[in-house]
């Protein structure tokens, strides 16, 4: 039984993680709702040169929230031989 709870656990926490993981990139900057401190999200609109993309962190607290900050990095592809 308690093996049994352990899988479903685990199974839940894995979705969970999965569903974040994709959750790393956005067509618009407007679409990013609730940024917290530290996080960094791709935002995919096409307003970097060819090659990049541009990533919104979110860098200091005020007291109006936090605040965001944006630069254009390299854009990852998949990984090949």
């Amino acid at each position: 039984m308690l093996l049994r709870r352990a899988t479903c656990l685990s199974l839940l926490i894995s979705i969970a993680l999965a569903t974040t993981a994709r959750a790393g990139t956005v067509g618009r900057e407007q679409d990013i709702v609730d940024l917290k401190l530290g996080q960094r999200v791709l935002v995919d609109d096409g307003t970097c040169p060819a090659g990049q993309v541009k990533e919104v962190r979110g860098a200091k607290m005020t007291d109006q929230g936090v605040s965001r900050t944006s630069a254009c990095v390299p854009r990852f592809g998949p990984k090949s031989k």
